[in-house]
């Protein structure tokens, strides 16, 4: 299952490059496009902090950051082997994203943004998406299908 969680997270990197390749060739230059009137619009935006564009031109400790934390979460994938696939779905959504943004800040400087929701202010991109679903999905499973919470119970009633 780890490496079906990889290939996945791999397929979902390659999907997050091209398509911010044709955000960078074809919507930098035209700045913005509305494709559903005051309700969604592909908006280019060069993002050098994290949501919200919070914490500007911090990039090698959000770098370092999210490289330490998709190495956690990889060896946990390869070293606890949880049982069930939805733990891997999770893995596979926030590896792809986190690598997916990763690369924009190594090679840019910036994490290119063009998903604009007049509901929802900030700019964001497909690869943000996946990270932010798979965290939520990584919380449900941490709270309510993994027995991460019971062993911490039954390590203190140990102790105590």
């Amino acid at each position: 299952m780890p490496f079906i969680s990889l290939i996945v997270g791999a397929v979902l990197i390659i999907i997050d490059q091209i398509i911010k390749y044709f955000v960078s060739a074809y919507l930098q230059p035209v700045g913005s496009i509305s494709v559903i009137d005051n309700i969604f619009s592909l908006t280019y935006v060069e993002n050098k902090g994290v949501a919200f564009g919070m914490f500007s031109d911090m990039r090698w400790i959000f770098v370092a950051l999210t490289s330490i934390l998709l190495v956690i979460i990889i060896f946990y994938m390869f070293k606890k082997r949880p049982k069930g696939k939805f733990f891997y779905v999770c893995a596979a959504l926030i590896i792809g994203g986190g690598i997916g943004n990763l690369i924009d800040r190594i090679f840019y400087g910036y994490v290119i943004d063009y998903l604009s929701l007049s509901f929802f202010p900030p700019v964001c991109n497909f690869a943000d998406y996946c990270i932010t679903v798979g965290t939520i999905m990584l919380v449900i499973y941490l709270l309510f299908f993994s027995d991460i919470l019971d062993s911490s119970k039954k390590a203190k009633m140990k102790n105590d």
